[in-house]
């Protein structure tokens, strides 16, 4: 990879997701308030990192990239935290690494001859993430799987819906922020990795409640490796 970021924006839903990450990360530079959002800053590895907490949701997570992005001039985004899965063969607290959002709930398919999922300026209704950056988060995480991500605004616990969105998209996770992150994200031409670890699947909402604190501990270490090539 030739080009280094020297500003990175990171954007995490939910405290939850948050804490194992900046408790690792050393001592805080500086804490904002911006509105509903909450900016911490961090120096890395000779690098100035910049997380918002968003809060959950597709516009949130939009408008907390559109943050990072205007005000804090990041080069590169970083979205993760916990997600659903949509298939046997991926596991709860199992890391993975999205190499395409489908945004399910978007659909012009009334008025355009367009598939559901598909926005205008898109092929298909993949949106995909930095293909580069990809790589050097397959080096720092050799055994996570690549997905695809399902996201909107919904928490999806019916192994109907789950079963669906497989068949229909390929995707093999869920979440509610990732397709708001990725599409502000390429709309200002900034590359983004996305990473999860899985925190419930057909356990639904109980298993959420019980396992969201471990599934956000276990891509730490590969998250910092990742920076630190950035």
């Amino acid at each position: 990879m030739k080009k280094q970021f020297k500003v990175i924006g990171m954007v995490v839903a939910m405290d939850k997701e948050i804490t194992p990450f900046l408790s690792s990360v050393g001592e805080r530079v500086c804490e904002e308030q911006r509105g509903c959002f909450t900016v911490f800053g961090y120096e890395l590895f000779g690098k100035k990192i910049y997380l918002i907490k968003s809060g959950i949701g597709e516009i949130y997570a939009s408008a907390a990239t559109q943050l990072l992005i205007s005000e804090y001039k990041v080069d590169v985004i970083m979205n993760f935290g916990v997600c659903g899965s949509l298939v046997k063969s991926v596991g709860v607290f199992d890391s993975v690494i999205v190499k395409g959002v489908v945004h399910y709930d978007f659909d012009l398919s009334g008025i355009d001859n367009v598939v559901v999922g598909q926005y205008p300026g898109y092929e298909t209704p993949v949106i995909k993430t930095d293909e580069t950056l990809l790589e050097v988060c397959k080096k720092a995480m050799p055994n996570a799987s690549e997905v695809l991500c399902a996201s909107a605004d919904k928490f999806v616990s019916d192994k109907e819906v789950k079963e669906r969105l497989y068949a229909d998209f390929g995707a093999k996770v869920c979440d509610m922020e990732s397709a708001g992150v990725l599409l502000t994200a390429k709309g200002f031409n900034v590359p983004t990795v996305i990473i999860k670890a899985v925190s419930d699947g057909e356990g639904g909402a109980e298993e959420f409640a019980l396992c969201v604190h471990k599934a956000s501990t276990q891509y730490i270490d590969a998250l910092k490796e990742i920076v630190k090539e950035f």
